[in-house]
């Protein structure tokens, strides 16, 4: 029987916890790579988690061996890699931010993703399997933020990776579909992570809390039912998929 695997980054809570518990309810296998177990997704049979923590880069290519070497592909269907972890940190004008604080971000947010997606990419290709790479994106990879500039910068290296990546993959004789979603603003720790800061070191953290008194949020559930059907879409290779400008053209 054909089946679908997907590896997922970030699982312990926000949109990737989301994601994974409906493909788990949906009876798909499911790989979590984060520093905390969820103790909702550890109930399921077909949740496999590993414990690492994206910051640091050197054990990312054992850890993709690894859960590959635990997959049948020769009875998968379609193999699925979700970048979803990001860091918001450091939240201020640069000269504030620390290098450690800005080395970790662009770490977790772009530079794991990067070398997660060559680890995969590396791994897999002997294999017929069908392979499909989802990097989260954000606005913020397209509009700058005040004191946003290290989480701004991250994101649109990995939209600028996504491009890359597809017009490499473009001509090859099985291509894998790479593409990158902005999922919009949705109600996550991370989104109230900004709300909560201090005006004064965080200019937009009024435009946050606005945006969340007004209903503009989107809840995990709801986002992920996009992602869901975006996953499952066909794209031109390295596509930057906003899906509010997705759905609201097929409304």
């Amino acid at each position: 029987m054909s089946q679908r695997h997907y590896i997922i980054t970030g699982t312990s809570r926000g949109i990737g916890g989301q994601l994974a518990l409906m493909l788990l309810q949906q009876g798909h296998a499911v790989y979590g790579i984060a520093r905390n177990h969820s103790i909702t997704l550890d109930r399921y049979e077909r949740y496999t988690h590993y414990v690492y923590d994206l910051s640091d880069p050197s054990g990312l290519e054992q850890l993709m061996e690894n859960i590959i070497r635990s997959i049948e592909l020769a009875d998968t269907d379609t193999l699925y890699l979700i970048n979803n972890s990001s860091m918001l940190e450091p939240l201020g004008k640069i000269e504030q931010c620390g290098a450690a604080e800005i080395a970790k971000n662009v770490q977790i947010t772009l530079i794991a993703p990067m070398i997660l997606t060559s680890c995969f990419l590396n791994q897999t290709n002997r294999y017929k399997a069908r392979r499909k790479i989802m990097n989260i994106s954000s606005g913020s990879g397209v509009y700058p933020a005040p004191s946003m500039s290290a989480y701004c910068t991250a994101k649109a290296g990995l939209n600028m990776f996504t491009q890359c990546v597809g017009a490499e993959q473009a001509s090859r004789e099985n291509p894998v579909q790479i593409i990158a979603v902005n999922p919009g603003m949705v109600d996550t720790e991370m989104q109230s992570m900004a709300r909560g800061q201090d005006e004064k070191q965080f200019e937009l953290a009024g435009a946050f809390s606005q945006a969340f008194e007004s209903g503009q949020l989107l809840s995990t559930a709801e986002i992920g039912e996009h992602l869901l059907r975006i996953l499952d879409e066909e794209h031109s290779p390295g596509a930057i998929v906003n899906y509010n400008e997705v759905y609201s053209s097929k409304s």
